[in-house]
């Protein structure tokens, strides 16, 4: 039986190209599948992170896979809840940092070499110039590591790592979106659409804004590692997410005090389990970079 496809489709059947391909790429996609399987599925079969189910600093064992940690937690439950978290926090400050940064880039790429251009891409420049531990060391300062009320909403430390990761992110994502506007900008059948008359929204939204988009999301896609691996970071240090709630970084950051002790397990999982996070997502989104350039 022959299926017929709509042009469009077949069109894109025929100029398709694999995103993942190559060996490393390949790794890279099983180590994000193992490291959400951890995240999605973990939290559903395990209890509560915070009950203490065993004694202090227990190795692996059958009854805890993973060991406990100094409080008779087990930690592939923290680690499970931890990379949940991880992943939340990765997802929404990208998405938001997308959601902001690609308007003002191609608002900014659409009004090239203007006045509107450089207002825009100089408080971009002015983002990015403010070192990130820094920045983050201010705001945390100011807010501090706990819930803090701003107005009527209450933000938990969670909350405010994810705004301070997306606010962060905001000069590499609006350079991105303005370089392809840009491009696109200066293409053939955008000429042609306003000379017929096409109103400007249309051409925005519908030509322009498909054909920028690509781009952002494979960087978009690159910095989810880079977020997970940041908010470990700041819980490492005391800046971000902090106990009883489990994140990554503040497991290390706990793990540490006990290794002279002979727990080798505590800070050494969940550093494996943020390093398959990272590098996994790392080789993927090379991967798709690599395939989105060949297009």
């Amino acid at each position: 039986m022959n299926v017929v496809m709509p042009r469009r489709v077949r069109a894109w059947w025929r100029t398709r190209t694999p995103v993942i391909e190559g060996p490393l790429a390949w790794i890279g996609a099983g180590l994000v599948l193992l490291f959400l399987a951890v995240a999605l599925v973990g939290p559903l079969v395990t209890g509560d992170p915070a009950a203490r189910s065993g004694l202090p600093l227990e190795p692996p064992s059958g009854a805890h896979p993973l060991g406990t940690d100094h409080l008779g937690r087990d930690l592939f439950t923290r680690v499970a809840s931890g990379a949940a978290l991880s992943i939340w926090v990765g997802l929404s400050s990208v998405g938001i940092g997308l959601l902001l940064a690609v308007p003002a880039g191609i608002f900014a790429g659409l009004h090239g070499a203007s006045w509107i251009d450089e207002a825009v891409m100089r408080v971009m420049d002015a983002l990015q110039a403010l070192p990130f531990f820094v920045f983050a060391l201010f705001v945390m300062g100011l807010l501090g590591t706990g819930a803090s009320d701003v107005g009527p909403l209450t933000l938990s430390p969670a909350t405010k790592v994810v705004f301070l990761l997306a606010i962060s992110f905001l000069p590499y994502f609006a350079r991105v979106a303005r370089s392809a506007t840009l491009v696109e900008a200066q293409q053939d059948y955008v000429d042609g659409l306003r000379v017929v008359g096409v109103p400007r929204w249309r051409i925005v939204f519908v030509e322009l804004l498909p054909n920028v988009l690509p781009p952002v999301l494979v960087q978009g896609f690159l910095w989810i590692g880079i977020a997970i691996f940041a908010e470990a970071a700041l819980s490492f240090l005391g800046m971000g997410i902090q106990p009883p709630a489990a994140s990554l970084g503040s497991i290390i950051g706990e793990g540490t005090s006990y290794m002279l002790y002979g727990a080798w397990w505590y800070p050494v999982i969940p550093g494996v389990a943020l390093l398959v996070a990272t590098l996994g997502l790392n080789l993927v989104g090379d991967s798709i970079s690599r395939a989105l350039g060949r297009r």
